[in-house]
């Protein structure tokens, strides 16, 4: 292609552009209708600002922007909101940061370190729940997983369907 036809191709890309939006870094961000495999689409696009190109001082509403995955260009009041309720967020994790401070230093809310060597208490997770002893708990166990007849020959599939189908009976041939 010769110089005045590049140069006139690049004059036309940029004069048929349209500015949507620029966000806080100062980064503009265009669009333009062009066609792509025979189909009118629409190109996305960041000017950086500065000589600097750095993709991470793009906004997560632009970069969803230029990607398609909304379809309209966020606004400086969406902009506004988000930024926000970031500064919020930002200063519920600092007071939150110095709450638990606090506490450690305090002793509040410290509990006992478990060892690898220590064993669940049984009879005090019991305590949670007043209705079953221990026993009526071994006595439901029992009745959840019922033995298996032995003098049943083994199958490969699952038996039983429906209201005679028992958890558990099913063993993999061997």
């Amino acid at each position: 292609m010769s110089k005045p036809k590049l140069l006139s191709r690049i004059l036309s890309l940029f004069s048929s552009r349209t500015q949507v939006g620029v966000d806080k870094a100062g980064n503009r961000y265009f669009t333009r209708i062009e066609e792509i495999d025979g189909a009118m689409k629409e190109k996305r696009w960041v000017v950086y600002k500065g000589q600097e190109q750095d993709p991470t001082t793009i906004p997560v509403e632009w970069i969803c922007w230029l990607n398609g995955q909304r379809k309209k260009a966020p606004t400086p009041e969406e902009l506004m909101e988000l930024e926000a309720r970031r500064e919020r967020v930002k200063q519920n994790i600092e007071l939150l940061k110095k709450k638990e401070e606090e506490e450690r230093k305090s002793g509040v809310g410290q509990s006992k370190a478990i060892k690898k060597s220590d064993t669940p208490d049984l009879k005090s997770f019991m305590k949670q729940f007043p209705e079953l002893s221990i026993d009526q708990n071994q006595d439901k166990e029992k009745v959840a997983r019922p033995s298996v007849n032995k003098t049943r020959e083994r199958s490969s599939e699952p038996t039983g369907s429906g209201a005679s189908y028992q958890p558990g009976t099913w063993q993999p041939p061997s």
